[in-house]
């Protein structure tokens, strides 16, 4: 193999970090080595602009039977009527599912991003911001999970021609039918970003939208330990203006070679073995949040129902996001800062970090194994001497031989 020797290089120095270090982001994962294989297969040669059977280029008949299945196969794991699988990314599928059913200028209610959004939910400077009407929803103040009484009351205002439910952010379950009993009395659309618990919902972990959502976003990462993209879920009412929205709306040629990977995905996805994985997220993620708040983090809202936690390091702590992301970094712990409900930090510097339990859980880790590394981040950040950081990244080391990954892939 002739790569570049610079490419080469990081290469493998992203695989020891990959194997060395304990990945707690949320939004991350480790996948297949066969999903890796087709992420880089001669699939990224075939251009394939349009859909299986009406394509602009001779040429797809293989490209189609792979895209085909994978649509049958998405609809059938979240008994959908439709299935778009060619969204480069979390953010286009957003961006196509706005354009599908909206004007420059609509209305729309969604989740502010400090209490849980994401930034195609209306922030500023992103495009949804700068393109539609947004007037956010956040969490109550002193349970800090979503008020529904507060979410009518503004959609009552407003008159949101869209609401949009689902977070980046949030580790309560939502109430996906409350959302389309409030949409429903103002003649709303109901489009739910399912992109981080598509893999718990798909297995019945966490209760699933598609069937009160008009259009169901996600990511194929995450949760859905995919290959990197997006995709779109919808009525067949909708499935048309998807289409459309997707190609050539807002994208020209498909990523052939990304599709494969998302399909395998969800090969993986509609078997025992991931109902079992999906099911230990969630046991992981419990037992974390609860040592985690006794080694003196606070989580959001009390606790955890899905794969993530946020937590609170000013307040019992005194330390911002940006100071406990390093810290963790430095040990081996990799975490994001990240904003909590009311955080006037800003939103570089923060006042929480987000953890997540899926890439681990994917390397075999258990209960008690979280529990250990909470000890050990409660430890970090309570004492930053150099001697007490040492001894820590020995245990997080540790740790990482303990549970091996990709130890097959050679560079």
């Amino acid at each position: 193999m002739n790569i570049n020797k610079k490419i080469l290089d990081s290469l493998k120095k992203e695989l020891h970090r990959q194997q060395n270090h304990i990945e707690l982001i949320a939004s991350e994962n480790y996948v297949s080595e066969e999903i890796l294989a087709l992420s880089g297969s001669i699939l990224t040669n075939k251009y394939a602009e349009g859909y299986p059977g009406k394509r602009y280029y001779g040429g797809c008949l293989y490209i189609d039977e792979i895209e085909t299945f994978g649509i049958e196969l998405a609809k059938k794991i979240f008994k959908a009527d439709h299935a778009n699988l060619q969204p480069h990314s979390g953010s286009q599928a957003n961006e196509a599912a706005y354009r599908a059913v909206l004007q420059s200028g609509d209305k729309i209610v969604s989740m502010s991003l400090d209490a849980g959004g994401h930034l195609t939910h209306g922030y500023p400077i992103n495009f949804s911001g700068n393109t539609y009407n947004f007037k956010f929803y956040g969490v109550d103040s002193i349970t800090e999970m979503i008020d529904y009484e507060e979410v009518e009351r503004i959609v009552l205002e407003f008159k949101p021609k869209l609401i949009v439910a689902g977070a980046s952010s949030y580790s309560k379950i939502i109430d996906f039918k409350k959302f389309k009993e409030i949409a429903d009395k103002v003649g709303a659309l109901l489009m739910v970003d399912m992109a981080h618990i598509a893999g718990l919902i798909a297995k019945g972990v966490h209760p699933s939208p598609v069937e009160y959502a008009d259009i169901v976003t996600t990511t194929t990462h995450k949760t859905l330990r995919g290959a990197r993209g997006g995709m779109i879920l919808c009525k067949k009412e909708f499935a048309k203006k998807i289409d459309s929205a997707v190609f050539p709306g807002t994208q020209g040629g498909p990523l052939e070679n990304q599709i494969a990977g998302k399909v395998q995905a969800l090969c993986e996805v509609d078997t025992k073995e991931f109902e079992i994985y999906a099911k230990q997220i969630v046991k992981n993620a419990k037992a974390f949040s609860e040592q985690l708040q006794k080694e003196g983090l606070r989580p959001i809202a009390g606790g955890t129902d899905n794969h993530l936690i946020n937590l609170d390091v000013k307040t019992n702590l005194n330390l911002t996001g940006k100071q406990a992301e390093i810290i963790l970094e430095s040990i081996g712990i990799v975490t994001n800062k990240n904003m909590i409900p009311n955080d006037k930090e800003k939103p570089m510097i923060t006042s929480g970090i987000r953890v997540g339990t899926p890439a681990m859980t994917t390397r075999g880790m258990k209960e008690d194994d979280f529990i250990e590394v909470a000890k050990i981040i409660g430890s970090a950040l309570k004492n930053q001497s150099s001697e007490n950081l040492d001894q820590l990244k020995i245990r997080v080391n540790q740790i990482c031989q303990k549970f091996p990954i990709y130890n097959n892939i050679k560079y």
